[in-house]
């Protein structure tokens, strides 16, 4: 080629580039989360194509063990974006300080009572109650237990699947409920005997619900859930014709249920940090906060979001049990140090309370 051919070209390539720029590479966000998360495919595809955020999804586990992860990793983050942590581990998170603070321009369409955390660096995304399920069909002909106690008589022993508290986050749900409802003298007794009782303890809520449970091929036809799984049960029955309820219920034993609340959070040293400020804004929109229910079965919390109709067998416990912020705080960590001492090593109860 001549060399004037060579710059004219040169000179088109260019006036060229200036017309059709390169499209921008999307930002790759890696949001860390517990096994149970999951968001409508469809809302997920729009977002990636609106943004230009590519969005990485990194299970972790149960939430404890999640939290565990992006703890160890604070030097080196795995992940940008945190969700599931609970206000059971809120302050775990807050004292670790892998969080960095963000005020989403649409907390004000969240539930005022869901905003805890004033420094920011917890967002609510949902929230919802551990509580007790039982199998209706192994309860036709047997009584019911009346009360948490009832739990360790021999009426019902090993009929219990729960899980451990510092592994799980409706395993430590299920320690405070019975920390608050029976308190500091009673709450190891209690334990002790659900032990002698045969009580089964295993890792996460995964494992309890469908490998121990009777409605998984399981020998326990009790097992620490949430108050939103009979409904879950219906919505995902294929039985024909659907049947009119739910195959287990849930078993609201006074002081048995526990208020738990679902935070996002971005994590310090991402290096999308915008990219992780819009996603946060778009898990608590309106169109996300109501696909939540049939995807994770908890409430949105955001508080115009309509439920669908099946959370009618959603139902919301009369008495749940309720700890602050402070008193797990300051807490959680001797309880399950207790609960691990008594239930898994084997120790009594008097002896673990004669060292505090």
């Amino acid at each position: 080629m001549h060399p004037n051919n060579r710059s004219l070209a040169s000179g088109l390539l260019i006036v060229l580039a200036g017309l059709f720029p390169a499209q921008a590479q999307p930002t790759t966000l890696t949001v860390l989360s517990h096994n149970s998360f999951n968001l409508e495919k469809s809302l997920v595809a729009q977002f990636e194509r609106e943004s230009q955020i590519r969005l990485r999804f990194l299970k972790g586990g149960d939430a404890g063990e999640m939290l565990n992860k992006a703890i160890l990793s604070k030097g080196a983050p795995i992940a940008d974006v945190i969700y599931g942590f609970d206000n059971t581990l809120l302050s775990r998170a807050l004292q670790a300080d892998i969080l960095q603070p963000y005020r989403s321009p649409r907390l004000a369409g969240l539930r005022p009572n869901l905003l805890i955390d004033q420094t920011f660096r917890a967002t609510p995304v949902d929230f919802g109650y551990v509580a007790l399920n039982y199998d209706r069909a192994q309860f036709q002909n047997r009584p019911l237990p009346q009360s948490l106690l009832e739990l360790a008589t021999p009426e019902f022993a090993r009929l219990l699947v729960v899980q451990n508290p510092a592994t799980s986050s409706p395993g430590l749900a299920f320690l405070l409920a019975t920390v608050a409802t029976l308190g500091e003298e009673r709450y190891l007794d209690f334990w002790e005997e659900l032990r002698k009782n045969g009580v089964r303890v295993v890792s996460g809520w995964s494992e309890a619900y469908y490998t121990h449970f009777t409605r998984a091929g399981g020998d326990r036809p009790l097992v620490v859930s949430y108050s939103t799984s009979p409904a879950a049960e219906l919505y995902y029955s294929e039985a024909r014709p659907k049947p009119n309820q739910p195959p287990t219920a849930n078993l609201f034993l006074p002081g048995s249920a526990f208020f738990q609340v679902e935070y996002v959070g971005i994590l310090k040293g991402t290096r999308n940090l915008r990219a992780a400020q819009r996603f946060v804004d778009w898990l608590i929109s309106k169109p996300v906060q109501e696909s939540i229910p049939t995807e994770m079965w908890v409430y949105p919390a955001h508080r115009e979001a309509r439920l669908p109709e099946v959370f009618r067998f959603a139902e919301i416990p009369p008495q749940p049990a309720r700890l602050t912020p402070q008193q797990i705080a300051q807490n959680r960590e001797r309880w399950i140090r207790e609960w691990t001492q008594v239930v898994v090593q084997g120790q009594s109860a008097e002896a673990v309370k004669a060292r505090r």
